[in-house]
């Protein structure tokens, strides 16, 4: 049973998704506050964590800022507002989904459900991809580059492993996202773009004249590097 942690100072909220997700095959702890959340994600083992943007006293932004600076666990943020600034900052910082309020519990579950699978190791016997620098092992889930082990989030492996296993091919920017998401992706949704900013500073790629990933203008992006 996957174990997923709620982060919100709204107790209605709390007690709803604890209810509906318990429910549905879910097991579900809650946190009234990101310094509590983040204590109890350091003392116990999640699979994912959601995680309200609105709270006081330390805001989701610095909430996530301070679990990835220990944890790759899953988050999927809950913005209020609805803004896509919201969306990018929070993608910034490492969260792998996002959804406005209100919102319908039924889509939130399958959102887990989504990053859930994405998230998982694949039951396909052991496989490595390489391109130049970059290898990964799909049976692991683990990405590195040259000795240097990669700590990527779910969206941003699958970005990797997708333009990797295409090197040289380019992929446009929506297909990218369908691949890497498992979901239609909006044409005018840019945050594709965050992932890739974030992935060519793992990389050590800079983003003025990126070796690896490279943008072609108007369609999408390419891994530049060759299979061996």
């Amino acid at each position: 049973m996957h174990r997923i942690l709620v982060i919100d100072d709204d107790q209605g909220l709390r007690e709803l998704l604890a209810e509906y997700l318990g429910g549905r095959g879910l097991s579900v702890d809650t946190a009234p506050d990101g310094t509590e959340g983040i204590a109890q994600l350091r003392s116990g083992a999640f699979d994912l964590v959601v995680l309200d943007v609105m709270m006081p006293g330390i805001d989701g932004f610095e909430t996530t800022r301070r679990i990835r600076a220990f944890s790759t666990t899953p988050i999927i943020m809950l913005t209020a507002r609805g803004d896509e600034m919201d969306r990018i900052v929070g993608l910034e910082l490492g969260a792998d989904d996002y959804l406005g309020k209100p919102f319908n519990p039924r889509e939130l579950l399958a959102r887990i459900q989504a990053v859930l699978r994405r998230s998982e190791n694949p039951s396909e016997p052991p496989s490595t991809l390489q391109a130049g620098p970059v290898s990964i092992d799909l049976d692991r889930r683990h990405a590195q580059i040259n000795d240097t082990v990669l700590a990527l989030t779910t969206t941003e492996f699958e970005i990797l492993r997708i333009l990797v296993a295409n090197s040289g091919r380019v992929i446009p920017r929506e297909r990218l996202m369908e691949l890497a998401r498992g979901e239609a992706w909006a044409a005018f949704d840019r945050s594709v773009d965050v992932h890739i900013s974030h992935l060519r500073k793992k990389l050590g790629d800079d983003s003025k004249r990126p070796e690896l990933i490279k943008t072609v203008r108007g369609v999408g992006y390419t891994f530049a590097v060759s299979n061996r």
